[in-house]
């Protein structure tokens, strides 16, 4: 036997009460880490913020509206629509409901003070609205869910009576419903398919729960940190983020633990002591863990640099949680498993003294990774090359995925009664009623504005706020303000704050379409034309918060995904200690990506039908994918120099496969499997960057990882170290050579390493 591997049995050393008490303080550690962070679990809904206006950059023009709005209404609210419909006209009953319900509104928990209109009735006489403003610090769902509830009832008999609650709230509303799941049903769909794996895998009762302790601990402490930081407004956290958190955690520290596992099962073999083996285990899995945890961390805070505040904090939360997964991974999953030993792995215990008598032996194995480090032995350029023409016949898919954002009536899969409201509303008034295009001016040039308001096409009406006007606000013609209010009543002066007006722009279109934007974006070239430089005219509103959030997501997109190559093309050289390995992995990591993303439009095109994607979403997939993927390489290539130095790079190419083979495969089911169980949560979003990332997982582990590094590491041999000490090395001698012929079956020699460039020491 080859004892070369074995460490020096001087961890023997250590006391016995040593050898007990660090174990156990650890898992006392984490069992309390556990405690504090399951009772967080129930205050995440507290500190959770899903409305779009609230994750803005603080430069847009959209969110210096926002701001200002508030200086011209004594309320701070979010709109409501409350739309009604019957084929063939309202009858007297439905206007006399209507009029009911409007009476009610006014006494729901959460509407503003004087924040619910008089019903108004579309000039077909078959629909009405009536507009009701919620405060914005209240609970928008809980307040929405009762003028739902009060709408249900005047329309629920099934007369041909149809309600909905529409507008901001309303789709506020139902994300907030749509998350609802998040905390149970995610969690129980994705630890059910990591806990199947496993038993599979593994075929044991008690190593799968042991790695799930670990996961849901790492968890537990990941959300007890995140929400400390949320109340004390270090960052802010929306329901996506909480969601990626929770699949990003579980998946990473299942990932990590497996590999530790993995070495742990071999000094099983080769160590009669737990302890041993524990600290064998540790050398050689703590490098992979540590670099593949800090490639994901690195990779996620490059969302740093982004625009949208919504973007920007899933880096440090991301960071956060994969944090926890690697020191629950180094720390206590060893504790456990050096508690439980050789039981972990009933009923196929490990034996001690069972490694191959052969180090040679190990490509000779029967199994599946044999057999592809002989196919790899026997073609490593076909192999690499029709690997390569397959992932870039996928990569043509890319050229059919509409990534320019969707609207946000879109964002809920299913039933969804603020998408019926809004389409009710569409029908029978003009499409922005209710959200109009918010424009700041200055009073000296309300009449230029409102010239260009009323000249733009798309815009329906113009409305200049008034507080002391009946209605709040008073309607503005090409003439100018109104001068008489209704009959009897005075029209009121328009509010002034610092010189400046507010006029409501009501569109011809719904407020989340395309062409809503469209308008947007041209009434402010038009209305840069009459701005001044020191006091421009502002315009904001829902549709302008689409529009900017689109422009930051697709500066992000370009901005970002360069800086995360970087970052994690000079970790990789940190750590092989090479130029030529690390472009390589990120090269093929890069074209994975791609097939996945080509793939990924196909389906959702042709199978799901979806609406497009939001331009965050390749930005998403690329991060977590190339991040996460790039975890595969680095747990195969950190084994494979460890081989090369001992065997020579081609033997240590196929030892590293077959060693890792089974490891890295279960690892990239149990991600694959983890960020699939996103889709069960109504988002599109959320639904999109579970396929791509979970088709693109099992991309990299069946046939990036498993093929095309292998075979083409193989084909370029000892160069792939470029300019490293291994590169320098001399060839492997006669018996190496030997060990490699026997372990693929060839009936030649296998291509022995490049002879060394002169002046280099043989």
């Amino acid at each position: 036997m080859d004892t070369s591997a074995r460490p020096n049995p001087r961890p023997g050393r250590v006391p016995t009460w040593l050898r007990v008490l660090i174990p156990t303080v650890l898992i006392l550690v984490w069992l309390a880490a556990f405690g504090a962070g399951g009772a967080s679990f129930g205050a995440l809904s507290d500190v959770v913020e899903n409305e779009q206006a609230q994750f803005l950059p603080d430069d847009a023009e959209s969110t210096a509206v926002q701001d200002l709005q508030a200086e011209f209404r004594s309320a701070d609210a979010i709109p409501a629509i409350v739309v009604y419909e019957r084929d063939g006209g309202l009858t007297d009953a439905d206007t006399e409901a209507i009029a009911g319900d409007a009476v009610a509104f006014e006494e729901v928990s959460g509407v503003a003070a004087d924040g619910v209109s008089p019903p108004v009735p579309s000039e077909d006489g078959e629909a009405a609205s009536v507009f009701v403003q919620i405060d914005a610090s209240a609970e928008t769902d809980v307040a929405v869910d009762a003028l739902r509830e009060r709408i249900a009832e005047t329309s629920g008999d099934g007369d041909g009576l149809v309600a909905a609650v529409t507008g901001p709230a309303g789709f506020t509303a139902d994300l907030t419903a749509a998350f609802a799941g998040i905390d149970g049903l995610l969690l129980i769909v994705a630890f059910a398919a990591v806990f199947v794996i496993l038993v599979v895998v593994y075929r044991s009762p008690l190593l799968p729960v042991i790695v799930l302790g670990t996961s849901l601990t790492a968890l537990t402490a990941s959300v007890l940190a995140v929400v400390a930081l949320a109340r004390a407004d270090v960052l802010v956290l929306n329901g996506q983020t909480q969601g990626i958190l929770f699949i990003l955690v579980i998946g990473a520290a299942t990932d990590y633990s497996l590999l530790y596992i993995a070495r742990y099962r071999e000094a099983l073999l080769r160590h009669e002591r737990k302890w041993d083996a524990t600290w064998a285990a540790l050398r050689g899995a703590w490098e992979p863990i540590v670099a593949s945890g800090g490639t994901v961390i690195a990779g996620v805070l490059m969302l740093l640099v982004s625009e949208l505040t919504s973007n920007k904090i899933l880096g440090p939360v991301s960071a956060i949680g994969i944090v926890f997964a690697v020191l629950a991974a180094l720390t206590l999953l060893p504790a456990l498993m050096l508690w439980a030993g050789r039981a972990a792995f009933w009923p196929v215990r490990p034996k001690f003294d069972a490694a191959p008598a052969d180090e040679g032996a190990v490509l000779g194995r029967r199994g599946v990774w044999p057999k592809v480090a002989r196919l790899i032995a026997r073609r490593p350029r076909v192999t690499w090359i029709v690997s390569t023409l397959v992932l870039a016949v996928m990569a043509l898919g890319v050229t059919q995925l509409d990534a320019d954002g969707v609207p946000s009536s879109e964002f809920v899969l299913g039933e969804s009664q603020a998408r019926d409201g809004q389409a009710i509303l569409g029908d029978h008034f003009p499409g922005g009623s209710g959200t109009p295009a918010v424009v700041i001016a200055p009073e000296d040039q309300l009449q230029e504005v409102v010239d260009v308001l009323l000249g733009t096409d798309g815009v329906d009406s113009v409305s200049v706020v008034s507080e002391d006007s009946p209605s709040g606000s008073l309607p503005v013609t090409e003439d100018g303000v109104q001068p008489l209010g209704p009959p009897g009543s005075p029209a009121g002066e328009p509010t002034v704050v610092d010189g400046r007006v507010q006029l409501d722009a009501t569109l011809a279109y719904a407020s989340d379409s395309v062409e809503a934007e469209g308008v947007v974006a041209e009434l402010r070239t038009e209305l840069a034309g009459v701005s001044s430089v020191d006091d421009p005219v502002l315009v904001g509103g829902t549709s302008a918060i689409a529009l900017d959030t689109k422009d930051s997501s697709i500066r992000d997109r370009n901005l970002i995904i360069p800086l995360v190559l970087i970052v994690i093309l000079l970790i990789l050289m940190l750590l092989l200690r090479s130029i030529v390995a690390p472009l390589l992995l990120i090269g093929t990591v890069v074209l994975s990506f791609a097939a996945a993303l080509g793939v990924s439009a196909l389906v959702f095109n042709g199978v799901f039908g979806f609406p497009g994607a939001d331009p965050v979403v390749p930005l998403f997939g690329f991060v977590f994918l190339v991040a996460l993927g790039v975890d595969y390489n680095i747990f195969l290539m950190t084994r494979v120099r460890e081989e090369s130095a001992r065997h020579g790079t081609r033997a240590g190419v196929l030892r590293g496969l077959v060693v890792t083979g089974g490891v890295i495969t279960s690892a990239g089911l149990v991600l694959a499997a983890t960020f699939a169980a996103l889709g069960v949560l109504p988002i599109l979003f959320l639904a999109q960057i579970s396929f791509i990332v979970a088709f693109g997982v099992l991309l990299d582990t069946f046939l990036v990882r498993s093929l095309l590094v292998p075979a083409l590491s193989y084909d370029i041999g000892r160069a792939i170290w470029w300019p490293s000490r291994l590169w320098r090395t001399s060839s492997p001698g006669p018996r190496a050579e030997d060990a490699v012929l026997e372990a693929t079956g060839e009936s030649e020699p296998v291509p022995p390493e490049e002879p060394l460039m002169p002046g280099h020491r043989g």
